[in-house]
């Protein structure tokens, strides 16, 4: 079982402070559980955010209470990418909830290994009904049976653990290969050929001088 110990944390405590002492600042609420405002060791909760997901109970312990939980939304810097806030759903164990579980990509796709497509990922999470202690982490979907451009991988593919229903429907893709589209082929502009302009100008020169010169010879006739 994760488990995590927190601290009641007083609303008006500074977070900042908070955060810069190692604690996260979060919140649990649900089950009639009114909202309460608690504090957690970063390093642990990173710990068990990894393991966990949002799909995995967690067991925190308070001085004045022991409840199960679900992670149900991580506030992280968005420079940093570190968690900044945790809100906690209390949950029954007892009780089957419907959660959404990540789909994990594996394998190799011999669509794409052979440059015939490129693999298409429409879903990257799927919903799910099952008690707390069933769901789990994640789907591990293989993509190694995607040979070719009609191939697909539906929703009814996945494999669920005993316990676990499917509540996303069943015809929905998950995955598929897409027409290999060739880049656009970049138009270089012609080299000019500087030899050819340099004989051009020195050609319209020499018009030019010849022409000068019968200008001058007619000028000179004249007189």
């Amino acid at each position: 079982m994760l488990a995590l110990t927190a601290k009641i944390r007083d609303i008006k405590e500074n977070l900042d402070n908070l955060r810069a002492s190692g604690e996260l600042p979060a919140v649990f609420y649900g089950m009639k559980n009114p909202s309460t405002s608690i504090s957690i060791s970063k390093i642990d909760f990173k710990k068990i955010w990894r393991q966990a997901g949002e799909s995995s109970t967690v067991k925190i312990t308070t001085p004045a209470s022991v409840i199960d939980v679900l992670i149900h939304d991580v506030q992280v810097n968005p420079v940093t990418d570190e968690p900044i806030h945790v809100d906690f759903l209390v949950i029954d164990i007892n009780k089957a909830i419907k959660v959404k579980v990540p789909l994990e990509f594996t394998g190799v796709s011999e669509a794409v290994k052979s440059g015939l497509g490129t693999l298409v990922k429409v879903l990257h999470e799927v919903e799910v009904e099952a008690l707390p202690a069933d769901l789990p982490h994640n789907f591990i979907v293989d993509i190694s049976s995607l040979v070719g451009l009609d191939s697909q991988i539906l929703v009814s593919g996945i494999i669920l653990p005993k316990g676990v229903k499917m509540i996303t429907k069943t015809d929905e893709v998950v995955a598929s290969i897409a027409v290999q589209k060739e880049e656009p082929k970049e138009e270089v502009a012609p080299v000019a050929d500087l030899s050819a302009i340099e004989v051009e100008k020195k050609g319209k020169r020499e018009e030019e001088g010849a022409e000068g010169e019968v200008v001058a010879e007619k000028t000179e006739e004249k007189k």
